[in-house]
């Protein structure tokens, strides 16, 4: 008969010196998704202070040094209150990529869970960022800069309606999960279908992505009245060019010249402004019919991600927080 120490097997003796190990429960991440202006700031910070957490940003524009006013990034009091990541970690003019996010975000999350033992609380508007983040993304063939300057260059002259229509020619099933406005994805899918010499659509089958591992993620998604989220975002955008956006813009332009950075969302019709094509009035109008289209999308976006828990209410509602302190102790009493 096979022994170990002193319980023979199938004895249903135990040695009191003998320990038997158990699993260890996988560290929790929250992740606070939702359109822009619904309140994540604010619940984060809530959380943050609540669990012993460090929020993690995933915010496109929020990672450019300088960028302040248009971004809507956390204010620096906001950023003392709790450790904040991955905002002002690259110049106005160097790439930052979805993968570098990734990268970066997967780094940050192992160093905040396992060794320092607090709560990544991963919080943005994203859509992209977040999925490479926490699905990984297709690594493709690489960039082909002169390819992108040809697409960019038909763009101006026959406008995203040709993009997308040349998409639809190559990848059916990829034109149809991208936006005929959005111009970078559809130059990243057309250069990666003639690189490859195939569909994206069949190369993401055929040899997948690389999920995130090693933690159990808590989703929590904001989805307040549209109305409501409407009017703030007005409010919010006429009080960026108030603050004096045109003049950041400008200082930016003065630093760095026309970069694609300064093509988002504020900082594009601030240029309008500067340039002579936009009054001050028009580029707010603009801007604040850009933003209200960015947070639909963005609702379209993050419907498809999986086992969210949508709160409909702002993020900095007390019930928000009560519900979203409820649903992240019940996924701890569960781990534990």
């Amino acid at each position: 008969m096979v022994k170990a120490g002193n319980r023979e097997q199938g004895s249903g003796i135990r040695d009191p010196g003998l320990t038997l190990s158990t699993p260890k429960a996988e560290p929790l991440a929250v992740v606070l998704l939702g359109p822009t202006g619904s309140g994540k700031t604010a619940l984060s910070l809530a959380l943050a202070e609540r669990f012993n957490g460090e929020i993690v940003s995933c915010d496109s524009v929020a990672v450019y040094r300088g960028m302040e006013l248009g971004t809507a990034k956390p204010t620096r009091e906001e950023r003392a209150r709790v450790p904040h990541h991955l905002i002002d970690v690259a110049e106005p003019d160097e790439p930052f990529t979805a993968g570098a996010y990734s990268r970066l975000a997967r780094e940050l999350l192992q160093e905040i869970a396992v060794r320092k033992h607090r709560m990544p609380i991963v919080t943005g508007g994203t859509g992209l960022y977040l999925r490479a983040l926490t699905e990984g993304l297709f690594a493709g063939p690489e960039r082909q800069e002169e390819l992108r300057t040809r697409l960019r260059r038909s763009v101006e002259r026959h406008g995203n309606a040709w993009l997308h229509r040349l998409l639809r020619k190559l990848d059916k099933t990829t034109a149809e999960r991208i936006h005929a406005n959005d111009t970078p994805k559809l130059i990243r899918a057309i250069e990666v279908c003639l690189a490859a010499r195939s569909p994206l659509s069949a190369l993401l089958q055929n040899e997948g992505r690389n999920p995130l591992t090693g933690f159990r993620l808590v989703r929590i998604g904001l989805i307040p009245p549209r109305a409501a989220l409407y009017d703030r975002l007005n409010q919010r955008c006429a009080a960026m060019f108030a603050a004096g956006l045109v003049e950041e813009t400008r200082g930016l332009l003065d630093r760095f010249g026309p970069v694609k950075a300064l093509d988002s969302l504020g900082y594009k019709q601030a240029f309008g402004v500067l340039d002579g094509s936009l009054g001050f009035d028009e580029a707010v109008r603009a801007a604040q019919q850009g933003h209200r289209n960015y947070a639909k999308r963005q609702m379209t976006w993050f419907r498809r991600e999986p086992e969210v828990h949508w709160i409909e209410r702002f993020g900095d509602d007390a019930e928000t927080v009560r519900e979203a302190v409820d649903l992240i102790q019940g996924a701890l009493a569960t781990a534990g």
